[in-house]
């Protein structure tokens, strides 16, 4: 037992703080790709490529030289193939990692940044607004707030619109018997820059039948970009909002615009001192105040 012990100490020994980052990488990496299987459709090729290696492995026990060959045939083009099928997954994956909220904007963000935010409260309000009138009519509505990930491929299957946002103007869009209702609107530095957009539908196959187009094409472009995504279901009238490819349903206005408010302003530079940075968190807390009070009985 004593030598047992003293050989471990041994190997203890020898371990570098490298091979510790190493193993912690590999280990990482090897979670992400169990993740990725998971959700994907990534499962149905690592179950192809087991069968793949168990028939290969058969035919060289067994010598059969014909079957040896076609198998050694699919595993030197499996990598096109596998690009091929399994381009959205890769391409998804690639986008999430492209995902950043560092900027050269950022890092040199001056005071404007809180005129930036009491805009986007702005913008905050108007949305809820038009989704509270569209309730009312009976109607649905997906709004696309555009972040750091530019959306002109999404922007070029609408209609340019270059507006200011106003409840009316997405109350026009989003009747149900307008050219444009049913594509999606997107927001663009505080304006509407186009409407009647086509999104990508979610690739995830565990989500509830429950959940329409609107909810799934919500799902999608989040999951392809950074943005946050406002549906207003017109079957039953519930509120949603899609982030990073989950999304959370709302019974209430106040709850429904608070995470908007959460979502979109957060990652604004807050500060402590006097002058228009308190203005600007006092005005905050407010709309998040008015929202609640305006909704609650709703």
């Amino acid at each position: 037992m004593s030598d047992f012990f003293n050989s471990l100490l041994d190997v203890l020994k020898a371990v570098r703080w490298q091979d510790i980052l190493d193993i912690a990488i590999v280990s990482f990496l090897i979670y992400q790709f169990v993740i990725f299987v998971k959700n994907s459709r990534a499962q149905l090729l690592v179950k192809g490529i087991i069968i793949i290696v168990v028939v290969y492995l058969i035919s060289v026990l067994l010598n059969l030289h014909t079957l040896m060959f076609i198998v050694d045939l699919i595993i030197k083009n499996g990598v096109f193939a596998v690009l091929l099928v399994f381009q959205p997954e890769i391409r998804s994956v690639i986008e999430k990692l492209g995902k950043s909220k560092i900027s050269l904007a950022s890092i040199l963000r001056t005071d404007s940044s809180e005129h930036e935010r009491a805009a986007r409260l702005s913008v905050i309000s108007t949305v809820v607004e038009s989704f509270r009138q569209l309730q009312e009519e009976g109607m649905g509505a997906i709004v696309v707030f555009e972040r750091s990930v530019k959306l002109d491929d999404i922007v070029s299957t609408g209609t340019l619109i270059d507006s200011a946002p106003s409840a009316g103007l997405l109350g026009n869009i989003f009747f149900n018997k307008a050219p444009l209702h049913d594509g999606a609107v997107v927001i663009r530095d505080n304006r509407i820059v186009a409407a009647g957009c086509i999104l990508p539908l979610t690739q995830n196959a565990g989500l509830g039948i429950e959940l329409g187009t609107r909810h799934r094409a919500a799902i999608g472009m989040s999951e392809n970009s950074d943005a946050v995504v406002a549906v207003l279901s017109e079957e039953n009238g519930t509120l949603s909002v899609t982030e990073d490819g989950v999304i959370k349903r709302y019974q209430s206005f106040a709850a429904f615009s608070s995470d908007l408010i959460q979502a979109l302003c957060s990652d604004e530079r807050e500060t402590d001192g006097e002058g228009s940075s308190s203005a600007i968190k006092k005005k905050f807390h407010n709309v998040t105040g008015i929202f609640k009070d305006k909704f609650s009985r709703k």
